[in-house]
């Protein structure tokens, strides 16, 4: 499916189930809320965007703490975790979707390579899930397009 489709088919899904959906993004920078406006008629589902490039702005708009990030970095399970939950609670959404990693073409480490990838889903009244992708070091562009249909299929498979 294309990210048109799958933004178009989440949608439809959360207007099904009453739900607003928001998102916290780093390294897509608004494309997965990009991909969802840019549907006409999505107003109805989508509250708001968080884009949270840098540390401060994760911990000032979302409430990532401090000791999260220096102990694990912000490309990791816990950021995308308290990213999720921070959206979830910052907004009117039933559904956020937070993403963070490491696009390219520089940044990368052994530990953290380009294309690595953490999401977070957070589904009121459920426990926020979090899961790693690593995508091929095909791009910059092409980390952050799949970043974007791979967390449109999260929010898919979290409404199911």
């Amino acid at each position: 499916m294309s990210s048109s489709d799958l933004a178009n088919a989440l949608l439809q899904a959360c207007q099904r189930r009453g739900i607003m959906l928001a998102t916290a993004e780093s390294c897509t920078g608004g494309m997965i809320v990009a991909a969802l406006t840019d549907i006409a008629g999505s107003s109805a589902v989508v509250d708001r965007g968080f884009i949270t490039y840098s540390n401060q702005a994760k911990m000032e708009m979302l409430g990532v703490s401090a000791a999260t990030l220096d102990a694990y970095g912000a490309v990791s399970r816990e950021t995308a975790i308290e990213m999720a939950a921070g959206a979830l609670a910052r907004s009117r959404a039933g559904l956020t979707l937070a993403v963070t990693g490491i696009a390219g073409p520089g940044g990368g480490s052994a530990e953290k390579p380009v294309g690595i990838v953490w999401f977070g889903v957070a589904v009121t009244g459920r426990p926020v899930v979090a899961e790693r992708q690593l995508f091929a070091d095909k791009g910059r562009d092409f980390i952050r397009h799949e970043t974007v249909k791979h967390a449109l299929e999260l929010g898919l498979h979290a409404l199911g």
